[in-house]
């Protein structure tokens, strides 16, 4: 968290910006050392873990800002990160949100920073291997939309929850998070939002944060087992399933 914070605020340099943390009930010293080392920010305290949609959107209600960035607690931001990122959205107003480069703590690329919509095709390919067989095909690999270069700006349709810079006033259009999603899916579901309202997702890697995934919920365990997969049948069920 402190790694979080220290390179936000030295990537705000500069910026007019606020700063807000929603601390969900966490059994650790967050709150307090929050409290003690930064002064500055929004703090927001819930009593339970009220999930990552409903946090997410206490912030950006209290917000008053033109841009909105919901970024995860176990990530660094590059020095240049908002800077560039806020650029581009400036002089792309068709653009309701960007992610940027994200790669893990050993300087290895992560595929999902830029996604293609998890139709139930799409999704098969991923979750049968059949992406990695064909891992530039536009029709086998639009999960991670392969066929784009890692360093190619380009548009994309989903934006990654760790990291997603949104345009306010496209979320006025659109509505914030969803949240029937507690953990997943509600950055599959907002990108998806976003362009059924007319806007563009980019993926800008002029950029990067790094990204230590995989610190709230182990992989493959039953808890992301069934937040995962619960989250993508919400998904199916709300957008390709209205009957």
């Amino acid at each position: 968290m402190q790694q979080a914070l220290d390179s936000l605020i030295d990537a705000a340099v500069n910026i007019d910006y606020e700063l807000f943390v929603v601390d969900n009930n966490s059994k650790d010293a967050t709150v307090e050392m929050v409290k003690e080392k930064y002064p500055e920010v929004k703090l927001i305290i819930n009593q339970k873990n009220v999930g990552f949609s409903v946090a997410n959107n206490q912030a950006i209600a209290q917000s008053s800002g033109e841009y909105i960035l919901a970024i995860n607690p176990d990530t660094i931001t590059s020095a240049d990160t908002l800077k560039k990122a806020l650029e581009f959205m400036d002089i792309t107003p068709n653009a309701g949100g960007l992610g940027v480069r994200m790669i893990n703590a050993q300087g290895k690329y992560l595929s999902e920073s830029k996604r293609g919509l998890p139709t139930p095709w799409v999704s098969l390919c991923k979750f049968s291997g059949l992406h990695l067989l064909f891992p530039k095909s536009k029709m086998f690999d639009k999960y991670y939309m392969g066929w784009i270069n890692e360093y190619e700006t380009a548009e994309i349709d989903i934006l990654a929850g760790a990291f997603m810079l949104l345009r306010k006033q496209a979320l006025t259009k659109t509505g914030y998070f969803d949240e029937s999603f507690f953990m997943y899916g509600e950055d599959v579901d907002l990108s998806y939002r976003l362009k059924l309202a007319g806007y563009k997702n980019y993926y800008f890697p002029e950029t990067y944060i790094i990204h230590f995934k995989g610190q709230s919920t182990r992989k493959f365990s039953l808890r992301y087992i069934s937040s995962f997969y619960g989250a993508m049948f919400i998904f199916v069920k709300k957008h390709f399933l209205k009957f």
